[in-house]
């Protein structure tokens, strides 16, 4: 006997279903969705006035342009999420602000009025130093073998002196008291989550602007996960960060961050709040589990 139910299809982040996509046919399906984004939409998003630009960038590793004609505007304070089907070029626009890649073309900004900064051609370390940029890396970057403190310490190696280092630390266990009870324990032997705060807090000693944070969520049960968010909430609307994160887990992302894009092969797909593209179904067809 036929089945005349119909076959109904999902994308990869989770929720009930009859059949997978594969990641290459999310690629495929991905590509549809690719829209002309005016440049004012995307300054719009950012309130008008953005402390992130990304304009026209081409990037990638060696003679590969990963990124191609790529723009992005995030404003002071803001958060934005980046998802996309799996090689889109997600944590290669990371890769870029921070100075991991080779630039063929574009610019890279931060700041504002007569306070802007082209830092394209920056190191890693005159951004974090200079144009107070820090990247938290994914999971499993802290020194196992090193204890709380020296983790947060290496932190500051870019600081002046090593009493500047221990002073920054200092400020960060008066935030996270969870860390100061443990500053003398081996990094090896915290939880999850902890590892997770400790790689954040790490990131905080320098007192960036703007914190580039890949795959938050990555190897972590899902109370780790809450705390995690909770961060990151709080460092954005307490301490004004702006945040530009990369997140596998879509809805979670998009659920936190203000903004949402969309990327489709080093190129800009779709592009609006957090809450447009959660109630997108084709975006919640491919990228949400629904």
């Amino acid at each position: 006997m036929a089945n005349d139910q119909p076959t109904r299809t999902r994308g990869y982040h989770g929720g009930s279903v009859d059949t997978v996509l594969s990641v290459d046919e999310v690629a495929r399906q991905a590509e549809q969705l690719r829209e002309e984004i005016p440049e004012e939409r995307l300054l719009e998003l950012a309130g008008g006035t953005p402390f992130l630009s990304i304009t026209g960038l081409r990037a990638g590793y060696g003679s590969m342009e990963i990124l191609h004609d790529f723009t992005l505007h995030v404003g002071r304070g803001q958060s934005l999420c980046l998802i996309g089907p799996n090689g889109a070029g997600k944590s290669t626009v990371l890769h870029s602000v921070y100075g991991f890649t080779r630039v063929f073309g574009g610019r890279i900004t931060i700041g504002t009025g007569s306070g802007q900064r082209d830092i394209t051609a920056l190191t890693p370390e005159r951004k974090l130093k200079e144009a107070r940029v820090a990247y938290i890396l994914q999971d499993k970057s802290v020194f196992p073998g090193m204890t709380v403190e020296e983790n947060l310490l290496m932190g500051g190696f870019l600081l002046h002196s090593r009493s500047a280092a221990k002073a920054a630390a200092e400020r960060v266990f008066d935030k996270y008291q969870r860390l100061a009870a443990r500053r003398r324990h081996l990094a090896r032997v915290l939880s999850g989550g902890e590892r997770r705060l400790l790689e954040i807090s790490r990131a905080l000693v320098m007192e960036p602007d703007v914190l580039l944070v890949d795959e938050p969520s990555i190897g972590l049960e899902p109370r780790y996960i809450d705390l995690v968010f909770e961060i990151l909430h709080d460092l954005q609307h307490a301490e004004g960060k702006t945040i530009l994160m990369v997140e596998q887990n879509a809805k979670k992302g998009l659920e936190f961050a203000d903004l949402g894009y969309v990327l489709v092969s080093g190129q800009l797909g779709l592009a609006g709040s957090g809450q447009e593209l959660l109630q997108n179904a084709e975006v919640g067809r491919l990228f949400l589990g629904g």
